[in-house]
């Protein structure tokens, strides 16, 4: 995290914030130092006005919060992105209140499927904890992590109950058994074995977000129509339909753990520049930022500067060691991508086997394309400079 700006809260400034009156009024996140105790951490739209409000000696303020007279320093970090704020925002709380930092934060986990590859018996459930198994996520909602999961398992027939198993010829089963929704292993109608190879096709279908049984009904369709086969090929059309259904109900960000990694292209705090923030192994990596200024480029073109960032970032985390997915990025992840007020584009990837850099060109054009106010005229970014069209 870049260093911040300090402003030193004098007597004079208490009583006539005259030196706040400087600081701009812009999105960051700020953090406000006693002589003694914790400091105040907040994130905020427009650091000028709320800093007034929390230095007002009004009275109806003072009864919420004032803290005139009391903060000697404030230290802002100002963003140019709800990711930024919010990753920022997360360090800090992180770091200056270890025992209190989810409360701080509001961050809550999303939701996972969860194939228990680990048991004997794999099954599906809904979890916010990764831990051993195979995970498909992350959703907008536990509702909608639902919704896929009774999708999902209509397409095969994993076992639904939650018991751990004990089979024997007189376990007396489910009601997803006697309608054949079930291998029903608890009554030993099938081996172990050939239960493993249906929770395989599961974690198949998970892996390659349903192109592995789609691809397959689809070649049984055309095969059945090709034979004048018609009751069979619309029954198999049927079928086609539905597993669209169960891949759409997924949402656009949902796959599975290992391959989930994407590029987040959203405004800067820098005036004509764009952050490119890469999600790779669950976790946010720090910003590439991009110059779209016309002398920025030094004679290439964007396209080509792209290419530089993604080997640099090749590099970089090929000599990491192997980290774990952290809830807490998935969790701010979730949070923009499915929000009314997201403030970039998310370019989905294969790392590190095929970056859409047509697609992050494009995105790159939008994002950092100004505003046009109602007389046609651009808007001015963030950093009071009216912006600029995007040339490449």
């Amino acid at each position: 995290m870049r260093p911040p700006v300090t402003v030193s809260v004098t007597a004079s400034v208490r009583s006539s914030p005259s030196e706040i009156d400087e600081i701009p009024d812009r999105p960051a996140v700020f953090l406000l130092w006693a002589s003694q105790g914790n400091p105040y951490l907040a994130r905020t739209s427009a650091l000028k006005r709320r800093l007034n409000r929390l230095f007002s000696s009004q009275d109806r303020l003072a009864k919420l919060l004032n803290l005139n007279g009391v903060a000697d320093r404030i230290e802002y970090w100002p963003t140019g992105s709800q990711i930024e704020a919010a990753l920022v925002h997360l360090e800090l709380a992180q770091l200056h209140f270890p025992d209190d930092w989810a409360r701080i934060t509001r961050l809550r986990p999303p939701s996972f499927l969860r194939l228990t590859t680990h048991n004997q018996f794999p099954r599906t459930m809904i979890t916010t904890r990764l831990g051993r198994g195979a995970y498909f996520g992350p959703f907008a909602s536990r509702a909608a992590a639902e919704t896929f999961q009774t999708g999902l398992l209509d397409l095969f027939q994993l076992r639904r109950c939650e018991e751990n198993l004990h089979p024997a010829p007189e376990h007396p089963g489910c009601i997803y058994g006697e309608m054949n929704r079930c291998l029903r292993p608890c009554q030993q109608v099938v081996s172990i074995d050939e239960y493993s190879g249906e929770s395989m096709r599961v974690a198949q279908f998970l892996e390659t977000r349903g192109a592995s049984l789609k691809e397959l009904a689809e070649q049984a369709r055309d095969r059945a129509s090709l034979n004048m086969q018609f009751e069979d090929a619309a029954r198999l059309h049927q079928r086609v339909e539905r597993i669209a259904e169960v891949q759409s109900s997924s949402g656009d960000l949902a796959r599975a753990i290992p391959s989930l990694a994407g590029i987040a292209v959203t405004p800067s705090a820098v005036a004509d520049a764009v952050d490119l923030w890469f999600l790779l192994g669950g976790i946010w990596r720090e910003p590439r930022r991009l110059s779209l200024s016309e002398d920025s480029g030094a004679g290439r073109s964007l396209d080509h500067r792209l290419h530089e960032i993604v080997e640099q970032m090749k590099t970089q985390t090929q000599r990491e060691p192997n980290r774990a997915p952290q809830m807490e990025h998935l969790s701010i992840l979730t949070r923009w991508h499915h929000s009314t007020w997201r403030d970039g584009e998310w370019i989905e990837i294969n790392w590190p086997a095929k970056i859409p850099y047509r697609k992050l060109v494009n995105a790159i054009g939008r994002v950092g394309r100004p505003t046009q106010d109602k007389v046609g005229k651009p808007t001015q970014d963030q950093a009071g400079k009216p912006t600029q069209k995007l040339k490449t």
